[in-house]
Order: C-alpha cells, then sequence, then structure tokens
C-alpha cells in the first residue's frame, strides 16, 4: 500500500468497525434507536453532569440551537433534565437521568462484550498488531481534536 493510500484506506477501515459496531448493538436493542448525535450528547453530560448547553455545543462542534434541538428530544424521551444554573438563571444545566445512565451502561456493557469476542476471534499477531497501532490512532484523534479547537 502506498503512502498516499494509506490515509484513505485508513479511514475506511475506522469507519466500517464504527458501522458495525453501531450496527450489530442496535441489534439488542429494546428502546428505540438513538441517533449518533444524541448518544454523543448523553455521553458528554454523563460524563460531565451540570453541563450548560453552550459548552456541550462547544465540546461537540455543534451550533447552540443544534444541541438545543437534542436536549428537547432527550429530555422528551426521558433521558436528559434541565436544571436552571444558580450562577446565571437564563442558564441551564444539563443532568442526566436514571434511565439515560442505565441506557449507557448497557450499551457499553455490550460493546465490551462484542469487542472481546471479536478480538478473541484474531490470532495473536493480529491482536499484537492491534495492540501496537492503539498510541498512535490516539494521537492520531488527539491531533485531530487539537486541530479542531485552534480553529
Amino acid at each position: 500500500m502506498t503512502t498516499t493510500e494509506f490515509p484513505d484506506t485508513l479511514a475506511t477501515v475506522l469507519a466500517g468497525v464504527h458501522r458495525m459496531v453501531r450496527r450489530r448493538l442496535r441489534d439488542g436493542l429494546t428502546a428505540p434507536p438513538l441517533r449518533g448525535a444524541q448518544v454523543d450528547l448523553l455521553r458528554l453530560v454523563a460524563a460531565r453532569p451540570g453541563i450548560r448547553v453552550s459548552e456541550a455545543a462547544r465540546e461537540l462542534y455543534l451550533a447552540g440551537n443544534s444541541v438545543s434541538t437534542l436536549v428537547n428530544q432527550l429530555s422528551r424521551i426521558g433521558y436528559l433534565r434541565r436544571e436552571t444554573d444558580p450562577s446565571d438563571r437564563r442558564s441551564a444545566r444539563l443532568l442526566p437521568t436514571p434511565a439515560a445512565l442505565e441506557r449507557l451502561a448497557d450499551w457499553e456493557a455490550r460493546r465490551s462484550a462484542l469487542m472481546r469476542e471479536q478480538v478473541a476471534h484474531l490470532t495473536d499477531e493480529e491482536r499484537a498488531a492491534l495492540a501496537a497501532a492503539l498510541p498512535a490512532l490516539r494521537r492520531l484523534a488527539q491531533n485531530m481534536h487539537e486541530e479542531v479547537e485552534r480553529v
């Protein structure tokens, strides 16, 4: 593979793995599926309870009104709760509901089980190659994140 083909092939493979993980995890859902942006917002709020809508928009690189729409959708289905920010009554802080935390925990557990199962099908050499690639993949993600932050 040439150095010009490698980046495109890497992007295609990573997207394919991500797509297959989502597809496989959707099969076991008992609740209606969430869109990617909804899941991203839920995961962010679970990791940073009390985050403001404007902060979530910056973190997710979305317009504030897009995040507000997602908040409304997730609030309607019982996954997010808005609380008035005591330091700025015009702002709302976002909190995950117990139902959201349960759904995220279930998703994480099923994703972990799926990945363990699939990695077990690989040879020792393939597992070692993937493990060796993790630092470079983390750095790639970090570089992309930092580049977006500078814009």
